[in-house]
């Protein structure tokens, strides 16, 4: 070909076979036949390029640099147009959105091609502009024919079966049909159906009634803003200009959208990725009435609105969805229902795992189901076999760059706690805290939003939105089994020895693989997480772990011995003990914790503390204990433990959940190095004792939700140190203690909630140093006069009750 000798011989070879391969197929290849004809009518532009440039023979062109990819991406069509003639049903949409980024990807080329020839004859004696012209007209010509031919098949169109998505399409599609502007976020996980909503909204007779030929579908997924904004040119039939810098492609935008006018217009930006935001900021700038774009991502990009989930499928739906994956398209296929079940069960509602395991099974003998769902039920991770989904989820992952890289590694900490678990956000910041050196508890709950932002956790509050002072006792991570799984696919990444992390799980006494081989040789390991269920014994294997610094220990048994090696884990910085059943466990060997020098931070969930007070030990370098859902009421009652020796170095004590805590025993008082002291959610304690008053070096006191707290202590006066003071949702409190005026330290209280709080003492003109006030719109009106002209630096804030009941579940 004659454009040959500007893009060279190769590429000039391949366009050909490329261009044989594509009629050969398209009367072959009836599911494509549309794209193809639109690959063709593409193909047949450069065939124009080359005539009009045959008809100038004296004219010489320069070869041009850096065409290379553009001819690998001609021979991986070639592969491609070939494929689509054996392509099965269930993968038309995967080989419709390959010919899609195809045709772009040739376009973009022919606008280059076009553009260099223009520009290598600029000066010439002959006059080139009328064959550059000449070309231009031929290009215009045929991209109306093309937007002619194209006309709604430029939306690609959805698979031939979906399940699970009209109340979705119903949601969307009142939110576009409105007269103002909008920019719909559709985010979730990559294979949960994302660009199947997208299309099918746009093919919705409503939609359509509305936009008329206005809509336009653009993959943005990774490609530069430039190339971006060329596809959309290419959908709207123009000629394709060369885009180089950014701002040229914005103006390019700019005068589109005002071509527009007045009439309604619908822009999809599809498998939209970070990086993109100052696309979707262009876009943003043009809002006018019945300007809307729909936006499926999977992230989540909140400064530009709230996003619209699309999470896993109903039990119903993905049993539709398997029967269909798992049957042939041309006949009947005998399902069997029992282990079909198993299956859908094991998937957790995911489609693209569903729709890859039935597809997997389909027409296979009784024994492969059986074993696939052996496989499955013994842990086996559906990533090791299915490289396709496997590939899916790691690419959210991948997008964690070098300065992300602390946040890929607290998602992969994530796999130490157990399946179908809310993992409480106070044990990762603890973990984190010493792992990565987040000595501060927003920092960890920053990157538990980065990756709910990214979709590889999702964080549930109680009342549904984040606390401004610092109380995340209330806040839990979920996590989509399968993410869980890429995590732990991560974990296996290291080389042996290596390893950052050890996560064991222990079914019965059946042990690991390669357990007794290892067990026994040195680890790099800094992260230990060993779950055991209800039927595992007491017996544990020796581990050497000198470097060691954090301990996850989940069980289900009544009675949980700590493993004899913890002793030697010198290094050992945090540990956190999980019951996972219902009933407070009886812990012992917890004597061994007193030769671990490092140790400073402990947590204990479902434990009786009784069982573990007996012991007499010292822990020199804990500086944090948190008590969750514990029974401590009779605790230290008969306990000779002098408390102050034991933990000569705590500075914060946490108790939340505590139901049998009736009040709070006096020897704790003994803490006098205590800095925080949090008793929330304790329901039956009823008072405080006067001993209280020696944590002199105490700045924070949380006391909210003790629901049965009749009164403070007079002697709270002396925490002159204390700066916030916390009684939200303290129902029985009727008074404030006249002392509390002699606080002098006092800079933020929170009384939300506590409805039974008559008044205030006068001696509250006395908080000089008061800032901010935290109450309900009842409490709100004891701050009137006198206070009110008085204390005039307070910022009293009403906060409104949100309350949500999704943490309350232990399945995400």
């Amino acid at each position: 070909m004659a454009f040959a000798a500007v893009g060279g011989a190769g590429l000039g070879a391949v366009f050909g076979a490329l261009l044989d391969g594509v009629i050969a197929v398209t009367s072959k290849a009836t599911m494509f036949e549309t794209h193809l004809r639109d690959l063709k009518c593409t193909l047949d532009l450069f065939q124009q390029v080359d005539e009009d440039v045959r008809q100038h023979p004296n004219i010489l062109f320069r070869p041009m640099q850096g065409l290379e990819s553009f001819e690998i991406e001609m021979k991986k069509g070639v592969q491609l147009v070939e494929k689509c003639s054996k392509v099965r049903p269930w993968n038309k949409p995967r080989y419709t959105r390959k010919l899609i980024e195809l045709d772009s990807s040739l376009r973009r080329l022919l606008s280059v091609l076009t553009a260099h020839i223009a520009s290598d004859q600029r000066g010439r004696v002959i006059n080139v502009a009328t064959v550059v012209n000449h070309i231009d007209a031929n290009i215009a010509a045929q991209n109306q024919n093309v937007n002619q031919i194209r006309g709604w098949s430029a939306i690609p169109e959805p698979p031939p079966f979906t399940v699970g998505l009209d109340v979705h399409v119903e949601e969307l599609k009142l939110e576009l049909l409105k007269d103002e502007a909008s920019m719909l976020v559709v985010t979730g996980l990559g294979g949960c159906g994302k660009t199947t909503l997208a299309q099918k909204v746009c093919e919705d007779q409503k939609v359509k009634e509305k936009f008329r030929s206005n809509i336009f579908f653009v993959i943005v997924s990774k490609n530069t803003n430039c190339l971006v904004v060329q596809e959309l040119c290419q959908k709207t039939g123009s000629l394709v200009p060369a885009l180089q810098e950014e701002a040229i492609a914005f103006n390019w935008l700019q005068e589109f959208l005002k071509k527009t006018g007045q009439d309604p217009l619908l822009l999809v930006l599809d498998d939209v990725w970070l990086g993109s935001e100052s696309l979707l900021d262009k876009f943003g700038e043009f809002k006018r009435p019945n300007y809307n774009i729909l936006v499926t991502s999977r992230f989540q990009f909140p400064r530009f609105g709230p996003a619209y989930p699309l999470g896993t499928l109903e039990q119903g739906d993905a049993m539709t969805l398997f029967r269909h994956a798992a049957s042939r398209p041309d006949r009947s296929s005998d399902i069997q229902e029992d282990l079909a079940k198993q299956i859908v069960q094991l998937c957790k509602g995911f489609p693209l795992a569903i729709t890859t395991i039935g597809r997997s099974v389909c027409e296979q003998p009784t024994e492969i189901w059986k074993k696939r769902v052996a496989e499955l039920s013994r842990g086996s991770s559906i990533l090791d076999s299915e490289d396709y989904l496997f590939a899916c989820l790691k690419s959210s992952l991948d997008a964690l760059d070098e300065r992300l890289a602390v946040i890929k590694e607290c998602f992969i900490d994530l796999a130490s706690f157990p399946e179908d678990r809310c993992i409480p956000a106070v044990a990762l910041i603890d973990m984190w805290a010493e792992l990565y050196g987040l000595d501060e508890d927003f920092r960890s709950i920053a990157h538990i939003h980065e990756l709910t932002n990214r979709n590889l956790a999702n964080l549930v509050t109680r009342n549904g939105k984040m606390e401004m002072d610092g109380y995340y006792s209330e806040h839990f991570v979920t996590q989509h089994d399968m993410l869980r799984n890429l995590a732990i696919h991560q974990t296996g990444q290291d080389e042996i020895g290596q390893e950052k992390r050890l996560i064991i799980e222990i079914c019965g006494d059946n042990l690991p693989n390669g357990w007794t081989e290892q067990k026994n040789k040195p680890k790099e390991t800094r992260l230990l997480s060993i779950s055991t269920d209800g039927l595992s014994s007491a017996k544990w294997h020796d581990m050497h772990l000198p470097k060691a610094e954090v301990l996850v220990l989940n069980f289900q048994t009544e009675n949980y011995v700590l493993p004899k090696f913890v002793k030697k884990m010198s290094k050992l910085k945090v540990l956190i003990v999980t019951n996972c059943g219902v009933l407070q466990a009886d812990l012992s060997n917890f004597k061994l914790l007193g030769s671990l020098a490092n140790l400073k931070r402990i947590r204990l969930e479902r434990i009786s503390i009784p069982s573990i007070s007996k012991n007499s030990m010292q822990l020199k370098s804990l500086q944090k204990i948190s008590l969750f859902m514990c029974s401590i009421g009779q605790a230290f009652s008969n306990s000779s433990i002098q408390i102050l020796e034991a933990f000569p170095n705590l500075v914060e004590m946490n108790i939340d959940y505590c139901n049998d805590l009736v009040e709070l025993p006096a020897k704790l008082c003994d803490l006098i190095r205590l800095k925080k002291l949090s008793i929330t959610n304790c329901h039956k304690l009823s008072a405080l004792p006067e001993e209280i008053g020696k944590l002199v070096n105490l700045e924070v006191l949380r006391l909210r939700s003790s629901t049965e707290l009749e009164r403070l202590p007079g002697s709270i006066k002396n925490l002159k140190k204390l700066s916030f003071l916390d009684i939200y949702n303290c129902l029985s409190i009727k008074n404030l203690p006249e002392e509390i005026g002699e606080m002098s330290g006092l800079r933020k209280i929170n009384m939300g909630q506590c409805s039974r709080l008559q008044g205030l003492p006068l001696s509250v003109l006395n908080l000089g140093e008061l800032r901010e006030v935290i109450c309900d719109e009842e409490t709100e009106n004891l701050w009137g006069e006198p206070f009110k002209s008085s204390l005039i630096n307070i910022n009293i804030t009403v906060a409104k009750e949100q309350h949500n009941l999704n943490w309350l579940y232990n399945k995400p």
